[in-house]
C-alpha cells in the first residue's frame, strides 16, 4: 500500500441520503458496477454524463487503492424492443446493429477522455445465468410463471422502494396503466417475456422468449462481482425502477440484505436550460459535438465544472469558457522544457486535487484548484508542473498546446509572463494615486485600452490582475506604457 491509499474517501449514498466513509468490502479487490447503454443508436450528451462521473470515480479509486485492486464493470444491454425494432426498420441484422453501435460507443467515450472498464459484459452472452436467477426466485417464491412469462413477487420483498423512497401502494394508486391480465399485482415486474419467431429468443423454462430489462444487470453483476460489492452507480433516471429492481431480484434471489454498498446516481442533464428533446431541436450526439470541432476535452471539462449531483446545463457559453481555459492551461504547461516536462510523470498528483476528488468526486473544486494553480504556474515552474500533473489525472493533455490564433497570442504573452507585468503595475500605480486624488478618468482610460486589447481585467483589494481573451491582439498595446 503507498502513502495515497490514506486517502479518506466519503461518497453520497443515495440508500443512505447521506455522504459516508467509503470503506470497501476488500481493499484488494474494490468493486464497482455501473449501468451502461442500450446498443441502438449513438449515445447524445447526456448519455455521456455518467461515464465521465465514474471513470473519475475509478481513477480515483485505482489511484488510492492501486490499478490491480480495483474492478469496474459496465454492461452492454445488446437484447432490447428498441434495437429490435431498429433491426426491423432498417433491413439490418441485430447482430449488425448492436456491434456497429458498440464501437461506436467506445470510440466517442475514448474521445471525452474515458478509461474503458476492466469488464465490459454483453447481455447476450449472460443469458445462461439469468434463467438460472429465475428459477432461484420462482422456487424461493419471488417469482411465479405465468402465459410464457416469468414475473417477479414485488410485495415478497419487504424493502422495496426503500432505494427511490417510494411507497408499493402509493405507487400502484398513482399508477395509470392497463395491467396484464397475467399479472398477479400490478406492481408485479417482467423477468422473462415470450418471443415471437422474428424476435431473439432463447430456450428456457417458460418457452422460447427473452429477459427483462431489470434481470440482466443482477445477473452478470452477481457472476462477475459477487452477491454484495461496493459501489453500483448510474444515471438518477434508473433509480426507480431499475435499480429499484435490480435490488429486490439480487437479494432475493441471492438471500442478501444488500446487493451493492453504496449506490451513487448523477443528475440528469440539460442544454441551454431545457429538456434535451429532438422536438426541440436540441438534441445532439457526442458525435455531432466532436464532427463540429469541439475538443473531447472540452465535452470533459465542461461536463467536470458542475458537481455530478447537481443537474447539468450543456450551454454554448460553457463550451466557449470551457475552450479559453484550457488553451490557456496547454500553453502554460506545453511551455515545460527538458527535465521540467520529465518531472510531470514522476510528480504526485497535489493534495488539493485528490482532497477535492475524495470528497464525493467534487470536481468543481478540483478545478477551481486548477485555476489556482494556472494563475501561479505563469510564474512558478513548480506550479505550472503540479498544474500540468493535475490535468493528466483527469485525462486532459498538457504538452501539446492547441493551435489557433489565441493560443499563439496566448504563447507569446505566456512564454514569458512578464510581459504582463508592466501594465499591471500602470494601472495599479494609477489606481493608487486616484485613491488620493479621487480622479480615476486616467484609470478608466489605462482600463479602457487594455479591455480594447483584448485583456481580461480584474481589480480587487489585492491588486490588479491581467488576463488574455480569444480576443486579445498585442498590437493593440503599443503607445501604452
Amino acid at each position: 500500500m503507498t502513502e495515497t491509499n490514506k486517502t479518506a474517501i466519503k461518497l453520497y449514498n443515495t440508500k443512505t441520503r447521506k455522504k459516508e466513509a467509503f470503506e470497501p468490502i476488500d481493499a484488494e479487490n474494490v468493486r464497482m458496477y455501473v449501468c451502461g447503454p442500450t446498443v441502438y443508436d449513438r449515445a447524445h450528451i447526456g448519455n455521456a454524463r455518467p461515464v465521465i462521473v465514474f471513470d473519475t470515480l475509478y481513477r480515483l479509486l485505482r489511484h488510492v487503492y492501486g490499478e490491480e485492486h480495483v474492478t469496474y464493470v459496465r454492461n452492454f444491454t445488446d437484447v432490447d424492443d428498441k434495437i429490435n425494432a431498429k433491426a426491423a426498420e432498417s433491413g439490418r441484422t441485430i447482430g449488425e446493429i448492436t456491434e456497429e453501435t458498440i464501437a461506436w460507443y467506445l470510440e466517442d467515450m475514448a474521445a471525452v477522455g474515458a478509461l474503458e472498464p476492466t469488464k465490459m459484459p454483453r447481455a447476450t452472452n449472460y443469458i445462461a445465468q439469468m434463467i438460472e436467477m429465475i428459477e432461484a426466485l420462482i422456487a424461493k417464491g419471488h417469482a411465479y410463471a405465468a402465459e410464457g412469462h416469468a414475473l417477479f413477487r414485488v410485495r415478497s420483498y419487504e424493502k422495496y422502494g426503500v432505494l427511490s423512497g417510494r411507497d408499493v401502494d402509493d405507487m400502484i394508486a398513482g399508477a395509470r396503466v392497463e395491467v396484464a391480465p397475467y399479472k398477479e399485482d400490478p406492481m408485479d415486474f417482467v423477468l422473462w417475456k415470450p418471443s415471437s419467431d422474428d424476435q431473439p429468443g432463447w430456450e428456457s423454462p417458460w418457452g422460447r422468449g427473452r429477459p427483462g430489462w431489470h434481470i440482466e444487470c443482477s445477473a452478470m453483476a452477481k457472476a462477475l462481482l459477487g452477491d454484495v460489492f461496493d459501489i453500483h452507480g448510474g444515471g438518477l433516471d434508473l433509480q426507480f425502477p431499475h435499480h429499484e429492481d435490480e435490488i429486490a431480484q439480487s437479494c432475493c434471489a441471492n438471500g442478501t440484505d444488500e446487493m451493492a454498498k453504496v449506490w451513487m446516481h448523477n443528475e440528469m442533464l440539460q442544454v441551454e436550460g431545457k429538456k434535451m428533446s429532438k422536438s426541440l431541436g436540441n438534441f445532439f450526439t457526442v458525435r455531432d459535438l466532436l464532427e463540429q470541432g469541439v475538443p473531447g476535452e472540452v465535452i470533459r471539462f465542461v461536463f467536470l465544472s458542475t458537481h455530478y449531483r447537481k443537474p447539468m446545463d450543456w450551454t454554448e457559453k460553457k463550451r466557449e469558457e470551457a475552450e479559453k481555459t484550457l488553451t490557456k492551461w496547454k500553453a502554460l504547461t506545453s511551455a515545460l522544457y527538458d527535465g521540467a516536462a520529465r518531472s510531470v510523470a514522476k510528480t504526485p498528483v497535489p493534495t488539493v486535487i485528490i482532497e477535492a476528488l475524495a470528497d464525493d468526486l467534487n470536481t468543481a473544486l478540483a478545478l477551481a484548484e486548477m485555476h489556482k494553480l494556472a494563475k501561479d504556474a505563469k510564474h512558478s515552474e513548480e506550479a505550472c508542473i503540479q498544474l500540468a500533473v493535475s490535468m493528466a489525472f483527469l485525462e486532459i493533455e498538457w504538452s501539446s498546446p492547441w493551435q489557433s490564433n489565441f493560443g499563439s497570442s496566448l504563447e507569446k504573452i505566456l512564454g514569458d509572463p512578464a510581459q504582463l507585468e508592466p501594465y499591471e503595475r500602470l494601472l495599479s500605480d494609477e489606481r493608487e494615486k486616484a485613491m488620493t486624488t479621487k480622479d480615476f478618468s486616467k484609470v478608466d482610460q489605462i482600463k479602457s485600452a487594455l479591455l480594447s486589447s483584448g485583456l481580461e481585467v480584474r481589480m480587487s483589494k489585492a491588486g490588479v490582475e491581467l488576463d488574455v481573451t480569444p480576443d486579445f491582439d498585442p498590437s493593440k498595446l503599443e503607445g501604452l506604457l
